[in-house]
């Protein structure tokens, strides 16, 4: 199977069964290239609820899959490779949010996107990390529980009034958190100029030495507007290679070679193939789950003008 076959009976299979590949900004570049749409989380679940295909191939991690799944009882959607699970998702537990909700009687629960859809069905909204200060803002309360990441939840802290409860404590994305002070300092010193773009996953000592704080879809947006060449760019390493393909006349410099998610890195040419060949791995979410999810989602939607 090289790589040229494998293009094409993707393309073929596609056209046969009607169905669409979503991948992530972080996926690799021959992933990127036999997708439909690339986008970040927030960009992908609205991507989905848009086609009119029979089948949505994600090649994202679980949780994605799953609100694709959730925003499309109709459609079949599949996760090429099962061990595309995210590590953080699975920090936050069912009980934990529902202890943390009875501790706290009467305050608003946000569930960051990334988490399992079963965690999701407790809260009141849901948010990604371009919307999630938004969202925030809009509620009427004064108390909010959020979780799982607590680098995005110190984000939140410092530009809502309101008291954000962030659960669990130790939450957060290990891809982000590979950032060091000392190596940002150095980076700038040697691009001198450079415009540092950071995701608010990153630990808030590197959030605050940043330019600007971005989800993936904004620094794109932000990149494609700006009159500037030079970025040190704050998140995984698949984006920085995709701004670069997009922008061949500006320079982008990973602020770590080794901000690498290996769970999106599992899908490739050949499991996509797979995927659509025998219809694998199809993602279900219980019914009774899917709607409170499908709620929370909306709101999100509602909340943030998207």
């Amino acid at each position: 199977m090289n790589k040229e076959w494998l293009v094409n009976e993707i393309d073929s299979l596609k056209n046969e069964m009607n169905a669409v590949v979503l991948a992530h900004n972080y996926q690799s570049r021959d992933v990127q290239g036999v997708a439909d749409y690339v986008g970040d989380s927030l960009g992908l679940a609205q991507r989905s609820s848009e086609t009119d295909a029979d089948y949505v191939v994600f090649a994202g991690v679980d949780f994605m899959a799953e609100t694709a799944s959730v925003l499309n009882p109709d459609k079949k959607v599949l996760l090429p490779s099962k061990e595309a699970v995210c590590p953080m998702a699975g920090m936050l537990s069912l009980r934990e949010v529902v202890e943390v909700k009875d501790r706290y009687p009467g305050a608003a629960v946000v569930m960051y996107v990334n988490t399992h859809a079963v965690v999701r069905a407790e809260s009141d909204v849901t948010c990604t990390s371009s919307n999630a200060v938004e969202v925030i803002s809009e509620l009427d309360c004064d108390r909010v529980i959020f979780g799982p990441d607590m680098n995005l939840g110190w984000y939140v802290q410092q530009k809502v009034d309101k008291e954000v409860i962030v659960v669990p404590s130790d939450g957060h994305c290990y891809v982000h958190n590979v950032f060091n002070e000392k190596e940002l300092e150095k980076l700038v010193d040697r691009f001198s100029g450079a415009v540092v773009l950071v995701h608010p996953e990153s630990s808030p000592v590197i959030q605050e030495k940043a330019d600007y704080l971005f989800s993936t879809g904004q620094m794109i947006d932000f990149v494609k507007k700006s009159n500037e060449t030079r970025f040190i760019v704050g998140t995984e390493v698949g984006l920085v290679d995709r701004l670069s393909r997009m922008f061949p006349d500006k320079e982008f410099i990973p602020l770590s070679e080794n901000a690498v998610c290996e769970e999106m890195k599992f899908h490739n040419l050949k499991s996509i193939y797979s995927s659509l060949d025998k219809e694998e791995f199809l993602v279900e979410v219980e019914d009774e789950i899917a709607e409170k999810v499908r709620v929370s989602t909306e709101k999100m939607f509602e909340l943030s003008g998207e």
